[in-house]
Formats: structure tokens, sequence, C-alpha cells
């Protein structure tokens, strides 16, 4: 496999971690691919809930 697909498989391994919200794999926790990917799904969750919560409270309001 070359570095480039073994980065990406990082990377996406990371990304769904922290989509999750599982914590940091401790076998990987010194890939900086994985870490990157882990941060990106964490940042992506919390917009998702964020942006959920926001609805809720401008649905409540339009009532």
């Amino acid at each position: 496999m070359d570095s480039a697909d073994s980065a990406l498989r990082d990377y996406e391994s990371g990304r769904a971690d922290g989509l999750a919200g599982r914590g940091k794999d401790e076998t990987l926790a010194d890939n900086p691919d994985y870490l990157v990917g882990l941060v990106d799904g964490q940042v992506s969750a919390f917009e998702e809930n964020l942006l959920a919560a926001i609805r809720r409270a401008l649905d409540g309001k339009n009532r």
C-alpha cells in the first residue's frame, strides 16, 4: 500500500472515531493523519449538534 493510501486510511479512521464520539485510539495516537481526522470528525459532530440545537430553538420561537 502506498503512503498516500495509508494516510487517507488513517485520516478516515480518525474521522470515523471523531464522528462517533469515541476517544483517541491509543495505537494510532502518534499518527498525525489519524489525529487530524479525529479532530475533523469531532468538529463535524459538534457542528451537526449545534445546528440541530439552533433549529430546535428557532422552531420553539415560531410557536
